[in-house]
């Protein structure tokens, strides 16, 4: 009997890395084709992992036209496809993907939704994201939340009343703890970056302003008139998507605490959670946040915003703090309260680590997809005869 067919659906290919890690796993089980826009990382995944790959140019925001065109190659791609399973991850992808997985009569339609835009949009706006996750939830024979914080938000604002099933703790990718350690080769770069009597603080993500970056740079303003610190910020800006403030900037650029760092990969950027005393991660929304998983990890302590995700990952007082989102002075607070509290600070720690290996551990998450994808085709396959 052949292996059925799965295709893997992202709207852009740097996202292929949701998957790419289990890969060798699933090919046991299944046929899997991933697809995406074009671009190098499916490329490589293609050249890495021996998957084939099937690129459909989409767009990240709203474009009638060239959405329009999108589905249609989507259409055209399952008919000739005709996969088992269609299992799409990423706003676009996924509304695309589900109305033309639905309209070809693709049997299993599997949807992941790692986070929501509308709870944080308001108006118009907020109207049409929630119109096309209701839609994308239609089309899906199953819907899966990343965490019990968007399972809520899907629930509670009527976007869909289907049986909705959290894998595990949630998380779509779980962490390599062997990787996100503190290995000898990491500490020689940390040493390099680490600055003796300075606290030192990192943020690793998109520098925008959803990210809490606004908010972050207010309280750094605040925190280098009065204490040895600084901020280490990692990751790309994105300044036509969603633009941090002219006084951010200014601050980025003028502030000799805060340290633009650009993009880090690999043991670059393990060595920047090594060299740092504390995470900070002042997120408006989210779904559920790799790089707060990565810092606890790596040993460190954590201060997150009370949202979906980072408030599933951090328990207060434990393995970090939480503060109200949008709010400098909270944050403000907080950070000079984990310079100050050295004990406090010690004991979220010492947690950090051993309290992201029980829950999110690569082996674990993947096992608990793995085991969801056979659940759900073995009762398509039953379905067929009886």
């Amino acid at each position: 009997m052949s292996k059925s067919e799965i295709i893997r659906a992202c709207t852009a290919p740097m996202s292929v890395i949701f998957v790419t890690g289990m890969l060798p796993d699933l090919q046991k089980r299944y046929e899997v084709v991933l697809l995406s826009s074009p671009g190098h990382e499916l490329d490589e995944a293609e050249e890495e992992y021996g998957v084939r790959g099937i690129r459909v140019p989409m767009e990240r925001h709203i474009s009638l036209g060239h959405d329009l065109v999108s589905l249609c190659r989507l259409v055209y791609v399952f008919l000739k496809e005709k996969p088992a399973m269609v299992h799409s991850m990423t706003p676009k992808a996924g509304l695309l993907c589900m109305i033309a997985a639905w309209m070809t009569r693709v049997p299993v339609r599997v949807h992941t939704f790692t986070g929501l835009v509308f709870p944080t949009a308001t108006g118009l706006k907020r109207k049409i994201l929630m119109l096309t996750d209701r839609l994308t939830c239609t089309c899906a024979t199953h819907v899966i939340p990343e965490g019990e914080g968007v399972k809520n938000d899907l629930l509670n604002n009527g976007i869909t009343k289907k049986p909705m099933k959290v894998l595990g703790y949630g998380n779509v990718r779980g962490i390599d703890m062997v990787r996100f350690d503190r290995r000898p080769e990491v500490m020689a770069l940390a040493q390099e970056i680490r600055k003796v009597d300075v606290f030192t603080f990192v943020f690793v993500g998109r520098i925008v302003r959803d990210k809490g970056i606004n908010e972050l740079c207010q309280a750094m303003e605040m925190l280098s008139g009065i204490a040895p610190v600084r901020l280490l910020l990692i990751g790309p800006c994105e300044n036509d998507l969603d633009p941090i403030s002219q006084s951010s900037k200014y601050i980025i650029e003028n502030n000799p605490a805060v340290e633009y760092l650009g993009s880090k990969y690999g043991d670059d950027m393990l060595a920047c959670y090594a060299a740092a005393d504390c995470f900070v991660f002042p997120s408006y929304r989210e779904g559920f946040p790799n790089t707060v998983i990565e810092a606890g990890a790596m040993g460190l302590p954590s201060i997150v915003t009370d949202i979906n995700g980072s408030r599933e990952i951090i328990i207060h007082g434990e393995n970090g703090v939480i503060v109200p989102p949008k709010d400098a002075d909270a944050l403000y607070k907080a950070m000079w309260d984990m310079i100050r509290n050295k004990p406090a600070r010690d004991r979220m720690a010492a947690n950090a680590r051993k309290m992201i290996a029980s829950r999110f551990e690569q082996g674990f998450v993947r096992k608990c997809l793995m085991d969801y994808y056979d659940e759900i085709l073995n009762a398509y396959v039953k379905s067929l005869n009886e």
